[in-house]
């Protein structure tokens, strides 16, 4: 985008969000880097450019808006909120420019989960639509991560695969490398010396000990980022797979859930027909993709207009319930968002605290408008 029609964007940008009912809020472009390395999930974390301040701090250009936002929100002590954003972003990329214009509302707090969620798609829309892209030449995905939580609950699956299987969760590549592993008896991982075999049988707290021990001795605090409890976790995760027959006919049951990709008003029934398929009793997960499909169409969205897949989810570690991305017809995506309940409580709210939220791209919406015109 040229730097004229990125002032333009700019000035655009500040009337829509006015028009939507969200106040502007501006973040620094330097941010600490931990809430990012701790929750913004892998695909982030290798892509932020960090650095150090004179006093040892750990601080990155910032890489999305999703965070700096709900910390000033925790900062201000407000009420629910809507925040209004514009700005550049900065990730790493193999090619192409690493800094990108983005634009966004984030819904803090809200009571109404439901319609907050339908807003928000309707708002990252509507926001595209003003901007210059046609609702013809764009598409509307949408993913659901309690849905897909609840199907890895009903089917039994053991805790060390349903950890796998979340962490893949929004990269069809990764799912499917995932079942293809999980398909073959696992090897058993390699045991820090100090890790007795009788406290591997789920006694995280010994496991966790001994991993502390081994740290200490090596002057290690970290690993990677990680502690010594998130390292025993996944030690025993692996374990437990490790311990596990792969069970051909749970596996093919999740593949044939993942496979699902209907229309939204077709979804509770697609849903409601595998699960009687598969034996297990979703009915609650079922229940609530149906309401938050009728405030959809409350708020005028039309579900035969929205696609639903099973597979569908957004790699950042923080998103709980429903996920979306606005698309060109060509696959790029214009923008993407979704619920994200346990992030402000990790962040430090007193409270559990909702949220939901989207980033617009502004340089890929205004390249879809120009090719449009």
């Amino acid at each position: 985008m040229n730097a004229h029609r990125s002032f333009a964007a700019r000035a655009d940008i500040e009337t829509i969000l006015a028009e939507l009912g969200a106040a502007r809020i501006d973040v620094p472009v330097l941010q600490p880097a931990d809430p990012f390395l701790d929750m913004a999930g892998e695909e982030l974390r290798r892509r932020i450019f960090v650095t150090q301040s004179e006093t040892g701090e750990a601080l990155c250009l910032r890489p999305e808006f999703t965070i700096p936002v709900c910390m000033a929100h925790l900062t201000a002590q407000s009420g629910p909120a809507r925040h209004g954003y514009v700005g550049t972003v900065f990730r790493q990329r193999r090619a192409g420019s690493s800094e990108f214009l983005q634009a966004g509302i984030e819904d803090i707090g809200a009571a109404g989960t439901l319609d907050a969620d339908a807003r928000s798609v309707d708002d990252a829309v509507a926001m595209i639509g003003r901007l210059g892209v046609a609702h013809s030449a764009i598409e509307v995905i949408v993913g659901d991560q309690t849905v897909f939580d609840a199907v890895l609950a009903a089917l039994g699956l053991p805790a060390g695969w349903r950890l796998a299987l979340a962490h893949a969760f929004g990269s069809d590549a990764a799912l499917a490398a995932t079942l293809d592993r999980l398909s073959r008896p696992a090897p058993m991982p390699d045991m820090p010396g100090a890790i007795a075999e009788p406290a591997l049988d789920g006694d995280q707290a010994g496991v966790e000990r001994a991993i502390g021990s081994a740290m200490d001795a090596a002057g290690l605090s970290e690993t990677g980022g990680r502690t010594a409890a998130d390292i025993a976790r996944r030690l025993l995760a692996k374990v437990e797979a490790a311990r596990l027959a792969p069970d051909p006919a749970l596996l093919e049951a999740l593949g044939r859930f993942l496979a699902i990709n209907v229309l939204l008003k077709d979804a509770p029934a697609a849903m409601t027909e595998w699960s009687a398929a598969a034996g297990v009793d979703i009915a609650e997960a079922v229940s609530a993709l149906a309401a938050r499909t009728d405030a959809l169409a409350a708020r005028g969205r039309d579900p035969q207009a929205i696609t639903y897949r099973a597979s569908f989810g957004r790699r950042l570690d923080y998103y709980t319930g429903l996920v979306f991305e606005v698309r060109a017809r060509n696959g790029t995506v214009l923008a993407g968002g979704g619920r994200y309940d346990r992030l402000l409580p990790l962040l430090g709210a007193p409270a559990p605290t909702p949220g939901v939220g989207f980033s617009v791209w502004l340089d890929r919406v205004a390249e879809t408008a120009g090719r449009a015109s």
